[in-house]
């Protein structure tokens, strides 16, 4: 049981975290509803195939999902191949039960297949789950979760990405709901070639922890990856957390990396952790480097607007705006991308719309 003094723990609030944390057995599960394309197969997965085919726990979250033999677990397969137009869709929702959730979830995707796939969460639960997506050589793969759970939710989650050769694969996190969220993203490649992007988008408000921990394992020479997420905070108490960890090993020449973070403080009272960590074991490579930065209005982007005639909250809401628009965009999905921005705009006249109006700072810088 972590104490919150380990370092994977040391921004977690491990407490909130209890009810998963703890390993209780349970039969309690989400509501599933998936819209798929007939090409896409969805069915049980054994604990047996369960301990062939998916990533290894990388903490006590993660485990006591995987031990948790009570509820079934789901491996959605798309053949090799396949180009799928629509979108497979898997809406997850709470039932609001106190007892933790468990589940595991292992996805292939087979070669030259080309896919979208979306998941939302909703509703309040304890869930403590892990994902494991198999993506064959040659495949395409844009893979998107939205967490829009009620403000008492609390998850913990492990998602694992396993990239074939020449493979072309965009992932998003978009958290926005939920009282304390812990996702932990790892990448590791099985082949040269393989591209990777990762994108993500949060929203912390008074009270509500975001923390997403990602480990990109360039173990495959002449790979690449990109790493940006962006979030805002707003309300005494919010906090979030991003950690980023590339590993570049001596038979990985040749690649390229970059990750960065780049969060954008509203009100008085938040707390914004950004810890970008890059480890080199070969001097062969293209490319490779990190930014994390955290700072509140830029006054001269503020100042160039009410210049030309717009009101100061205006103003505001214009610069958040552009603060995501690119990252939303690159998400590729034009359905989530408008869905983003709607619930950032939400967001945004809460926070606005406040009488307390916080004070501009200079431009952060990065390093």
């Amino acid at each position: 049981m972590p104490t919150g003094r380990e370092e994977i723990w040391r921004f977690t609030p491990v407490q909130e975290f209890a009810p998963i944390l703890a390993e209780k057995p349970t039969r309690a599960s989400l509501e599933w509803d998936i819209r798929a394309p007939e090409a896409v197969t969805v069915h049980e997965l054994t604990q047996a195939d369960l301990r062939d085919l998916a990533e290894t726990p990388q903490d006590r979250m993660s485990a006591a999902a995987a031990a948790n033999s009570a509820n079934p677990s789901g491996r959605i397969t798309i053949p090799a191949n396949a180009q799928l137009d629509d979108p497979i869709d898997i809406d997850l929702t709470g039932t609001g039960s106190a007892e933790p959730v468990y589940q595991n979830v292992v996805v292939e995707i087979g070669s030259c297949a080309k896919v979208t796939l979306v998941v939302r969460y909703r509703g309040s639960a304890n869930l403590g789950e892990n994902w494991t997506f198999r993506i064959a050589d040659g495949a395409e793969a844009t893979i998107v979760f939205v967490h829009e759970w009620d403000d008492d939710a609390v998850h913990g989650a492990q998602i694992a990405f396993e990239l074939g050769r020449d493979t072309t694969v965009r992932t998003a996190q978009a958290s926005f709901g939920g009282k304390a969220l812990r996702i932990s993203q790892t990448a590791s490649f099985q082949g040269p070639g393989a591209d990777l992007s990762q994108l993500g988008v949060y929203f912390a408000d008074a009270e509500q922890h975001i923390e997403h921990r990602l480990f990109v394992d360039h173990n495959s020479p002449r790979t690449k990856s990109r790493v940006d997420f962006r979030g805002c905070l707003q309300g005494a108490g919010a906090h979030t957390v991003w950690v980023g960890d590339v590993l570049i090993r001596p038979v990985a020449e040749g690649i390229d990396t970059y990750e960065s973070n780049k969060n954008l403080v509203l009100t008085e009272g938040c707390r914004a952790d950004a810890v970008p960590n890059l480890e080199i074991q070969t001097g062969n490579i293209v490319g490779a480097g990190h930014s994390a930065s955290t700072g509140r209005f830029d006054a001269e982007q503020l100042f160039y607007l009410e210049s030309r005639g717009i009101d100061e909250e205006e103003a505001r809401r214009l610069v958040v705006h552009g603060f995501f628009t690119d990252i939303v965009r690159r998400i590729g999905v034009e359905e989530i991308s408008t869905e983003l921005m709607n619930r950032i705009e939400e967001e945004l006249l809460e926070t606005l719309g406040a009488s307390t109006q916080p004070a501009v700072a200079d431009k952060p810088s990065e390093g």
